[in-house]
């Protein structure tokens, strides 16, 4: 039990079991509806009214938790995490930092707190921090990659501080290979360090995925960290994918984090994931997908008993070099990381928000219809994360068991009912209140039955409230309308909201069923579709031309 890698050809009949579990559950919420309303149409009633008050009960949390959480970002991004550094830096050196003054808020308050409490603690400065960035690549543009290299260059982080590696793949061919050496060639003298690592194909126990791309790069980051007597606690490690713009003080806020928590080492470090790089220019279902991914990211950091790694993150690199970096045998290996961690430190783990967005791209490819297609492709990837199941559950039911019972266990039903939530409650909020009248007549003579359309009329209402919410706070992220667009593109942003039924079924449910059910069937997902990103610029061409 001391493993915290992956089975691929050994699993035993008990994770095998544990694996159909996701699937069994998702399928058995709806198969039980159907034989509730042949059989016992009172107790489908009740079933689904316990369904629907759940649902409200999320509806009002989200609400909150969007406008906060929104709230919260907004005021980090300006927030001097500089000038903070600056203040821990001057600990010790007999300057007057306690009587910090700033504009009362929720991080300056913070602050003040802080200094006091560095006084008299080891931590280390500020100056002595490096961040060591890696990009993974496979087929990506120099155009889409260029962007996100550059937007380092703009941090408010000296590039003196960054170490970058450009992770790319064999399989990339020559085109990946010549793509990362022009950008040696263009970077090499601005950061303290810049370097192209080459993950070689075919390695035996590697699925094919950005987990082992990323672990490839991350031993040859331990080489020359070594090599230049770099100490690894010194050393921040951020996985930042090709398409990610990260905020101009996201390295200084990891910094901030990273100091003022004694246990850093055991965590990990979690940026808000926006994807609104090119939101203009995506199909108007992509948009609403995007932006409720953004949302999703937004509230999961407001409530960190339920944060995950995910996309981008921060590990410390003492961590991950014991550790052995990240997973090579997942396609998920950002939310994987998490149990990784968790199961490694014997419970001792969590992860600290870090209220700055990395900006991300929302699914774009050079067809409208390639892009409805690997937006599906996208979030089946992130559906598969149920594999995660049996790896916790093995782990949890276990004479061996390393991590307090009771924290793991309310752990893996946090897990579980996520997944189980992603895949059926769309159809259950669309269809569930007809489907005992259309199926079973006798349920026209109960009155809990025929009031169960309204009931769930109401339910869709508070929805709306949560929608409207949505919109509100999507209008206030946006960013500035690109020339190309006239005014009129704003008014399709409005109306795209109608399409929110559709993509919940078609792209959240959808590809939470089919991930979960190829779990189920042991036809597992070994290889790591990688998501087009078409650049804004062609995206504009092919729209004109269209």
């Amino acid at each position: 039990m001391a493993s915290i890698e992956l089975p691929i050809n050994n699993r035993t009949l008990k994770y095998r079991l544990f694996e159909i579990v996701p699937g069994f559950l998702s399928w058995g919420a709806l198969v039980l509806l159907v034989i509730l309303a042949i059989f016992q149409p009172i107790l489908c009633a009740v079933y689904l009214l316990i369904i629907f008050s759940t649902i409200l009960l999320k509806a009002l949390g989200v609400a909150v938790h969007t406008l906060t959480g929104s709230k919260r970002v907004k005021l980090a991004e300006q927030t001097a995490w500089d000038e903070y550094l600056m203040d821990i830096e001057a600990i010790g050196k007999n300057k007057t930092i306690i009587d910090f003054d700033g504009p009362k808020n929720y991080f300056t308050d913070r602050h003040k707190k802080i200094l006091l409490g560095l006084k008299n603690i080891q931590h280390p400065k500020p100056s002595q921090l490096y961040h060591a960035v890696i990009i993974p690549m496979y087929n990506e543009t120099f155009a889409v990659l260029d962007s996100t290299v550059k937007s380092l260059t703009e941090s408010k982080t000296s590039p003196k501080c960054l170490i970058v590696f450009i992770a790319y793949e064999q399989r990339g061919g020559a085109a990946a290979r010549n793509v990362a050496s022009k950008l040696k060639k263009k970077y090499h003298n601005i950061f303290y360090h810049f370097d192209i690592v080459e993950h070689p194909s075919d390695i035996e126990d590697e699925v094919i995925g950005k987990g082992a791309n990323i672990t490839n790069a991350g031993m040859y980051l331990k080489k020359w960290v070594n090599q230049q007597a770099i100490k690894y606690s010194d050393v921040i490690v951020t996985a930042l994918d090709s398409d990610n713009r990260p905020h101009k003080q996201y390295f200084n806020h990891v910094s901030y984090e990273y100091i003022i928590h004694p246990n850093r080492k055991r965590l990990s470090y979690q940026p808000v994931s926006l994807f609104l790089n090119n939101i203009w220019d995506v199909p108007a279902p992509m948009r609403v997908v995007a932006t409720g991914n953004s949302f999703w990211n937004i509230i999961s950091v407001m409530r960190p008993h339920i944060l995950r790694n995910f996309a981008s993150h921060a590990q410390p690199m003492d961590a991950l070099v014991e550790m052995d970096f990240w997973s090579k045998r997942t396609i998920v290996e950002d939310g994987h990381q998490y149990w990784r961690s968790y199961f490694h430190f014997k419970g001792d783990y969590s992860i600290v928000p870090v209220f700055v967005p990395i900006y991300q791209d929302a699914v774009l490819s050079d067809t409208y219809i390639k892009t409805l297609k690997a937006q599906f492709v996208q979030l089946r990837r992130w559906a598969y994360g149920a594999s995660d199941v049996p790896f916790v559950a093995i782990r949890i039911f276990s004479k061996q068991r390393i991590v307090p019972f009771w924290a793991g266990f309310s752990r893996l039903v946090r897990l579980i009912d996520s997944h189980l939530t992603l895949a059926c409650l769309p159809p259950l909020v669309a269809f569930g209140g007809w489907v005992p009248l259309f199926i079973n007549s006798e349920a026209g003579r109960s009155v809990v039955a025929n009031q169960l359309p309204e009931i769930l009329g109401v339910v869709q209402r508070f929805a709306l409230l949560g929608l409207m919410v949505s919109i509100f706070v999507s209008f206030k992220m946006l960013p500035p309308r690109p020339a190309r667009y006239k005014k009129i593109r704003t008014i399709g942003m409005l109306i795209q909201w109608f399409l929110m039924p559709v993509t919940a079924l078609v792209y959240s449910s959808l590809s939470a069923y089919y991930s979960q059910t190829r779990l189920m069937l042991g036809r597992y997902m070994t290889k790591f579709d990688v998501t087009e990103k078409a650049s804004t610029i062609l995206a504009g061409i092919n729209k004109k031309q269209r």
